[in-house]
């Protein structure tokens, strides 16, 4: 099956503009690791989930298929980064702890993918998975997100979207499950950082592509009307849903 390229072309503005996990969430990781030698966080991108990582374990390896995203991480001398399929990771059998897949289990979770992480990993290592839902701005904003993200570009989303608006509760998880932690996400953006967030969903990007329209304009006079003096930072949080489960060989 042919791999779908939605970042290419948004791969500068991932590193600027996304938000980053919290540090509690790899401390949390970190402790349920058997070991700390080795991780493999498949789907990296720009490498955030890497980098977070990294203080935690003696290397990282973060693979993807898009060059143009692992072209914009950053490299810590313990952070390597590979491009390649997720089915197919030039890693050795029996070496990795622990095994993440940040916002993007949705793009190659499937057979092939489970059997090379299972390949990969130790007896006892952590496999843990997760996504993050709509931002949550606040109830004056909220319903404004909320009717842009269903009406103005609902029909553009890939349709691997519904499993991350599932919390991944719709794919398939082949490992001995845990009860995953709960955490939340959060940021204090401007106005201006928050569109620039925006404008880096893929559906935004297809919305462009198929109507030859800017959906954001529109968005953007909604919120400035509620939001307030725009160079202000906002709280913005988003929940992450999690699978978290461990390999048993």
């Amino acid at each position: 099956m042919g791999w779908a390229d939605h970042f290419t072309e948004t791969a500068p503005d991932y590193w600027r503009y996304r938000p980053i996990y919290p540090t509690a969430l790899f401390d949390q990781l970190s402790m349920l690791a058997p070991s700390h030698e080795l991780t493999w966080d498949c789907g990296t991108g720009n490498g955030q989930a890497a980098l977070g990582l990294a203080p935690h374990f003696d290397a990282v390896v973060g693979t993807d298929a898009s060059v143009a995203q692992l072209l914009q991480s950053r490299r810590p001398a313990n952070v390597h980064f590979v491009a390649c399929r997720a089915e197919a990771v030039p890693l050795p059998d029996d070496c990795v702890s622990l095994a993440t897949a940040a916002q993007a289990l949705h793009w190659f979770a499937g057979e092939d993918y489970f059997r090379e992480v299972k390949r990969v990993a130790k007896d006892g290592a952590v496999v843990a998975a997760w996504s993050y839902m709509l931002a949550d701005l606040g109830p004056e904003l909220d319903p404004i997100l909320q009717r842009f993200y269903r009406d103005a570009i609902g029909p553009y989303w890939p349709p691997e979207r519904e499993h991350v608006v599932a919390g991944y509760a719709t794919l398939p998880f082949p490992f001995h499950e845990l009860t995953p932690p709960d955490f939340t996400m959060t940021a204090s953006w401007t106005l201006d950082h928050f569109l620039g967030y925006i404008n880096t969903w893929s559906a935004v990007k297809r919305a462009r592509a198929k109507t030859n329209r800017d959906p954001l304009p529109a968005l953007s006079a909604s919120l400035h009307k509620v939001w307030g003096e725009p160079h202000v930072a906002r709280l913005v949080s988003w929940p992450l849903r999690m699978r978290i489960g461990t390999v048993k060989k």
